[in-house]
């Protein structure tokens, strides 16, 4: 995953609140943040992506449409930081295969990032803005969802897709 993508394009996404607030939004990568539990007055957001997936072990490549990344966001005086963990998967074919990190579609991020800094607005400042998700265009997949190789599932914010 290009990190540097990422936050270059949520930067360009984020620019609007430096114009109408003259606060700063940082992005980071952080595999520490948990599902369901942000630390105290961090606001938490979770998404859905389509992603590709690699073994590590075999080689296997699997797509996914039930990638879940999880946001975490705080504004401080004039800075907001996000934190974001894409959720994990393992391969099913080999024994004691490690969780494999999501490779989410380069056209599918601009989309996460609209819908990151809309729910920005939404729980940092307060603003009225429609709950309604932007759409993205899933990948092909030709078989179940496995929740017992899903990170997601592990921590209770998937459940085979469902959203919680």
């Amino acid at each position: 995953m290009a990190q540097a993508e990422w936050i270059h394009i949520f930067k360009t996404e984020a620019n609007d609140l430096m114009h109408n607030y003259g606060h700063t939004w940082h992005l980071e990568f952080d595999s520490s943040v948990i599902p369901l539990q942000p630390e105290w007055r961090w606001k938490e957001y979770i998404r859905n992506a389509g992603a590709r997936f690699q073994c590590t072990q075999c080689q296997r490549i699997w797509p996914s449409n039930l990638v879940k990344v999880v946001f975490h966001m705080r504004l401080m005086g004039r800075r907001g930081t996000v934190k974001l963990r894409p959720m994990r998967q393992s391969c099913k074919i080999c024994l004691d295969a490690p969780m494999e990190d999501p490779s989410i579609m380069l056209d599918h991020i601009p989309t996460l990032m609209r819908s990151l800094v809309k729910k920005i607005r939404i729980k940092c400042y307060n603003e009225n803005l429609s709950e309604g998700n932007s759409y993205y265009e899933g990948v092909d997949v030709r078989s179940p969802h496995e929740p017992d190789f899903c990170e997601g599932c592990i921590h209770g914010i998937c459940a085979g897709g469902q959203t919680f």
